[in-house]
Order: structure tokens, then sequence, then C-alpha cells
């Protein structure tokens, strides 16, 4: 009898013709990722104990899983328990048999709370990306570097007179102001644009392809200039010597420039034009040959604004919104996987 041969890795990830089918892409995740390692790095962390009527409490590799369903279809803790009772693709994506509830949205949040305090998050963001790149879906051949504004509801209201300080002069001025009890005090002012937005920012170091390495989250006021060696730290691991850093000109001084020497990286920042010194024809050369590349870091800013109704701050304070920022990079990262080892699997 002729055996029939078991499907590979490459086999179950490279179908993308129901790739929007929740089906077909839960089980490209599933077969993607090891979710052992997952659970073993959020038991150590969150003690499970008992619920408020005794029985033992939900999974923590569940809760993790509803997390992600979270940031993949832009649910809150209300309207991802709902779905998980409701839809069968889910409620088998986090391993619960048909006849099981899911946990209600005061668990997750409660969850949710635990794991960052512990500061979980980050650890699950990093296992997932050594996942990754064993796959070869994240290849350091080089690094890009941006950040992007995220808004917050929970801001000032009514005409403000702002306190206004400068930040980058050429694009952004940092605000300060005292605020009521319904402002999230962790968010800043910050005039970009000719517009007046409060909230934060988030920092992110990617590969070539855009998948997100690191993430820093800060007030929106923050100014990149000054922090490029804590964003590049949030990076899990050590990055490969002589590989290019990309980025904007915002990034341009020399304080960044003896950094880049120092931790052996290829200084790729955009050239800026100073006053009476305007770019030479090799510098704008530079620029448009950098610029090819440098665009995907802001096509991830994109995507996750696009895919995930990203952009927005889903909760108060610096320490969750930078759990949102991690698990809208990790579900970034695992949306663009299959896409990324269905090109290799054509080449």
């Amino acid at each position: 009898m002729k055996l029939q041969k078991q499907p590979t890795l490459a086999d179950t990830i490279c179908d993308l013709r129901a790739r929007k089918i929740k089906t077909t892409f839960f089980n490209q995740i599933n077969a993607l990722i090891d979710w052992d390692k997952i659970e073993k790095l959020i038991d150590a962390d969150y003690s499970k104990g008992k619920s408020a009527v005794g029985k033992p409490s939900y999974n923590g590799l569940l809760l993790f899983k509803m997390c992600l369903l979270q940031s993949w279809y832009g649910l809150s803790d209300y309207e991802v328990e709902d779905r998980l009772n409701d839809s069968i693709s889910f409620s088998y994506f986090c391993g619960m048999h048909i006849d099981e509830v899911a946990p209600d949205h005061s668990t997750l949040s409660r969850f949710r709370t635990a794991l960052t305090k512990t500061k979980t998050f980050e650890k699950l963001f990093g296992s997932i990306n050594d996942q990754l790149e064993a796959h070869k879906i994240i290849v350091k051949k080089g690094i890009i570097v941006d950040a992007s504004v995220i808004d917050t509801p929970l801001r000032p209201k009514g005409k403000t007179n702002h306190k206004v300080t400068e930040d980058r002069s050429d694009q952004e001025v940092a605000v300060k102001k005292e605020y009521a009890e319904s402002v999230d005090k962790d968010g800043t002012w910050l005039k970009k644009g000719g517009k007046y937005r409060f909230g934060f920012k988030k920092h992110h170091v990617t590969d070539q392809e855009g998948l997100v390495l690191g993430v820093l989250t800060t007030t929106a006021s923050k100014n990149e200039i000054a922090n490029l060696e804590e964003v590049l730290e949030t990076v899990n691991v050590d990055l490969p010597k002589d590989i290019p850093l990309k980025a904007d000109k915002g990034y341009q001084s020399k304080k960044n420039t003896e950094l880049l020497k120092k931790r052996n990286l290829k200084n790729h920042i955009l050239k800026k034009a100073k006053k009476n010194k305007p770019l030479t024809y090799w510098e704008k050369k530079f620029n448009k040959l950098i610029g090819k590349t440098r665009f995907k870091v802001e096509r991830t800013f994109g995507g996750i604004k696009r895919w995930f109704n990203g952009g927005l701050a889903r909760y108060r304070g610096m320490e969750k919104m930078h759990t949102q920022n991690l698990m809208e990079a990790m579900c970034y990262n695992l949306y663009r996987s299959p896409g990324i080892i269905a090109s290799n699997c054509k080449n």
C-alpha cells in the first residue's frame, strides 16, 4: 500500500487562495508557531488560581490567543467574548471544546493587566520573533527605524490654551498643559503637520521587509532624534555587525552617527539639508536609494492601522499602551508570515 505523504510546513502555509477564511489562516498560524513554548512563558508569570465560584481558572494560552484575536479583528473585551462563543473557528483556534463557554471580558482584562505588570508581553513578542526567524521569515540583513503617533480618545475637551515648546522645529512641536481627571495624563500634545494631536508614540525597529523587531512606547511629544539608542535596545538579540540602519532625516545628528559607529551599524539615515547648505547631487541620490526600502516601515504602520483598526489608543496609561503596541506588532508579523513563506516557496 502506498503511504500518503505528510504535508510539510510549506505545504500548509503556501496555499493562500483562502487566506481571508479564518480557519485557513488559523491553521497556518498553528502550523507555524510552537504554542508549548508560548504557554511555558505565560505559565511562569501568570498564576491561574481559582475563579470566584471555585472552578479552575482559564488556561493562560487560551487567554493569550483571545488577545491575538482582539488585535487581528479590532475587537473589545466584550466583543471577543461574544465571538468566541458564537464562532467555531475562533473557539477551535483557542483550543476550546464546542460545549465550553468563553472566558468573560473581566477575566480577559485581568489577564492582560497581570501580564502587563510582569512585562510578559515583551517575552512573548521575543519568543514569537525567534520562531519566525527560525523559519527564515524574519531576516536581519538590515533594519529600519521610525515612529508613529497614536491618538487617544481620552484627550482634553473644549478650547485649550496650549503652552508650546519646540520639538523638531521643521515638523513637530511639543505642547504641555495640566488636565482634568478624565484625561489620560500619560499622553501629551504634539503639533504635527499644522494639527494638534494628543496621545503617544510607538517607535518601531523593523527588518528590511517591515516585520517588527523592537517596540518602544513613549508620549507623543518624545523627540525621535534623542532616543535612537533606547529604540535599538528594544530588539531582544544582538543585531549582526555591518548591517545598514535606515531612518528618516529626523534621526540625523552627530550623536546618532557616533552611536551607529559604536554599534557597528552602517549609517543609512536620510541626509538633511542645512541653512544655506542644500543637499548635493549625490546626497539626493543617496536619499532616493534609501527611500526605496525605508518606506516599508511606513507600510507597517499603515498595515496595522488598516488591517487591525490600529493607530488609536484602546487603553489608559503608558504601560497598557505598550502592551497594545506589542500585541499589534506580534499580530502584524504573524499576519504577514504566510505570504512571506509563500513568496519564498516560489523563489
